[in-house]
């Protein structure tokens, strides 16, 4: 059944009678009576009741006024579906869309837009060795004056990237000609104030783009990695100036092989996608005393000088107050002269290297890492990194009948990056594997201890397959109740932040809070290892968590959760995004629509109709 409304009168009657809070939301939090009356011109009329049909109702008015329309038909179906089926379907269907940019002309003016720049004009950096992308932007910047574009030099130096924190801007991307026209290779945004291509964000987004079949956005994902690598000389953190020396979780590998399985490209895309992984693996995560430590095992590295130039004034307080008295200054007069460099500490630059490699993590930030990061060889990147090699021999044995020429010197077998692979997996069991906690613990490689510290990713190594069955036995028997709440894991457990203060930051990759990719990797990880019934489990809590915080808050999807509350209101650092809208979110959040289309299609369907249901998962499992 289908009512034909008045948009604006209707929104407005609508509006004024459930949004109690004013917030452009219908939400369990307005205290209106939850049930509108729906007429239409030819007298039908329909009560549409409660907080979830009131919110669809209010979502599919506002899409409708988009269109500039001045009436709308509203179908019955639309506002009665189920929430599974209607969180899926706008994920496949309007989020993805939401969160897809170009950098090329029709794309310039989101960056010129951009709310994280403050300067008035917008720099648009281009790396030196794409003549053709600098002439194509310089065309650009003669007639938009607020535009500069800029050739990067060959060297970039951490004083470099320092230099450019005066004038940052977004980082030029891949650029393709079809036809005479040239565009910028798409790409997905993580969401919100994240409107750039996030590193390991977009291995996720991509995952959640094969499964619903936006093949070539998965292919822009892949193509950006590689342009990245050429040109910046890795996988960036971001796509911005400030980001440069810093690269993220390498997932690289693991992208190339979901493409084949899902698309089956042709020999040449892979052979060319495959080179460049190796490029990246020997000359990112390969170099002695960079990210590689004398033990044979990877570290988080980040270069850069100075204050992360990210983060918002304030955020190092906690840090600079203990510094500003050295040299008789207030907090901010400090940050101000040693974000300058104005003053030099070399005790400081020393805090900032372990946090840039933090960042470089993707753990921003956790206890875990606060001021040790980079002495640590940590189970996460060890993981992927074994992953990486495993991924290489396959490719090259399977692809390219054990033989592939890398370089007129280097000839590569499968069983050359299978040795490597065997060689760091005995070595995180014999480093990393705490046998009487049934944990991995990252190893702290300047004191040769192990860090005490409960994370979610001892279990990165069932993802990766490093574990042995036995060991898988007990993190999933003894480990994981530990992390288990309602509706997930949490990023660490309650007692690894029982000691810190309660005036230190609330670090938001700690317990209580629950993220995308922990939750992907535990469920790859059981599935691994044969757990079906803990897997289900796992999955149906947080696609529950996902499902309920949707229908009570007006389809909210958060970038995270916090589950000691099961709920997208959140008491950290940097808040939560992904919440911010109006009348309907037309993005969601990058790696959690992900998790909830892979989520999808591995529960049971028995499963399926319980969490249409919104049965809780306590009561289940």
């Amino acid at each position: 059944m289908k009512f034909k409304l008045h948009i604006n009168q209707t929104l407005a009657q609508l509006l004024a009678q459930e949004d109690t809070d004013g917030d452009k939301k219908i939400t369990i939090d307005d205290k209106g009576p939850k049930s509108f009356l729906l007429q239409d011109e030819k007298g039908n009329s329909i009560a549409i009741e409660g907080t979830y049909q009131l919110s669809n109702l209010l979502q599919e008015l506002a899409l409708s006024k988009k269109g500039n329309n001045e009436f709308a038909e509203i179908d019955l179906t639309e506002i009665t579906e189920d929430p599974v089926k209607r969180i899926s379907r706008k994920i496949k269907d309007l989020y993805w869309k939401g969160l897809t940019r170009t950098i090329d002309a029709a794309g310039v003016k989101k960056i010129v837009e951009d709310d994280k720049i403050e300067n008035a004009v917008s720099y648009l950096y281009v790396p030196t060795g794409d003549a053709f992308a600098f002439e194509y932007f310089k065309n650009l910047e003669a007639s938009n004056p607020r535009l500069k574009v800029v050739h990067l030099p060959e060297d970039i130096s951490p004083e470099y990237v320092l230099s450019l924190n005066k004038k940052p801007g977004i980082l030029a991307l891949a650029l393709q000609t079809k036809n005479g026209k040239t565009d910028g290779i798409p790409f997905v945004v993580p969401g919100g104030r994240f409107n750039e291509m996030y590193g390991w964000d977009s291995y996720f987004i991509a995952m959640g783009l094969l499964i619903d079949d936006k093949i070539d956005l998965a292919f822009g994902m892949a193509e950006n990695f590689k342009y990245q690598i050429d040109h910046y000389g890795k996988i960036l953190n971001a796509n911005r100036s400030y980001y440069l020396t810093r690269t993220q979780p390498p997932l690289y590998t693991s992208l190339i092989i979901d493409i084949i399985e899902k698309s089956n490209p042709d020999i040449s895309w892979i052979e060319k996608h495959l080179k460049t992984a190796i490029k990246e693996y020997k000359t990112v995560w390969m170099e002695e005393g960079k990210r590689l430590t004398a033990n044979g095992l990877n570290r988080y590295k980040a270069e850069g000088i100075g204050l992360p130039f990210e983060v918002e004034e304030g955020h190092f307080d906690d840090i600079l107050e203990k510094y500003a008295p050295k040299y008789n200054l207030s907090t901010r007069e400090f940050e101000k002269k040693y974000l300058e460099r104005e003053i030099l500490d070399a005790d400081l630059d020393h805090y900032f290297t372990h946090d840039r490699s933090m960042r470089e993590s993707g753990h921003d930030t956790t206890n875990r890492l606060v001021g040790i990061c980079a002495d640590l060889n940590t189970v996460a990147i060890n993981s992927l990194l074994y992953k990486y090699e495993c991924d290489i021999s396959f490719l090259i044995s399977n692809y390219f009948s054990d033989k592939f020429i890398y370089n007129t010197d280097q000839i590569y077998s499968g069983n050359y990056w299978n040795k490597k692979a065997e060689e760091r997996k005995q070595k995180i069991n014999e480093l990393c594997w705490n046998e009487e906690s049934g944990i991995y613990f990252d190893y702290n490689f300047e004191i040769e201890k192990q860090h005490h510290f409960e994370a979610a990713t001892t279990f990165y190594p069932l993802w990766a397959k490093i574990a042995t069955q036995e060991q898988a036995e007990i993190l999933v028997k003894k480990t994981l109740p530990k992390f288990k709440m309602k509706g997930g894991i949490a990023g660490s457990t309650k007692s690894s932040v029982a000691k810190v203060s309660d005036n230190a930051p609330v670090r938001q990759w700690d317990y209580p809070f629950g993220w995308a990719p922990h939750q992907i990797f535990l469920w790859k990880g059981l599935l691994n290892y044969n757990f079906q019934d803990e897997a289900q489990e796992m999955i149906y809590r947080w696609l529950w968590l996902i499902t309920r915080n949707a229908v009570d808050y007006n389809g909210t999807i958060p970038e995270k959760f916090d589950l000691s509350i099961s709920s997208h209101k959140i008491f950290a650092e940097y808040g939560n995004v992904g919440t911010e809208f109006n009348y309907i979110t037309e993005e969601g959040f990058g790696w959690m629509n992900a998790s909830y289309q892979f989520g999808l299609t591995l529960l049971n369907p028995d499963l399926k109709e319980k969490l249409s249901g919104l049965i809780d998962p306590d009561n289940l499992f």
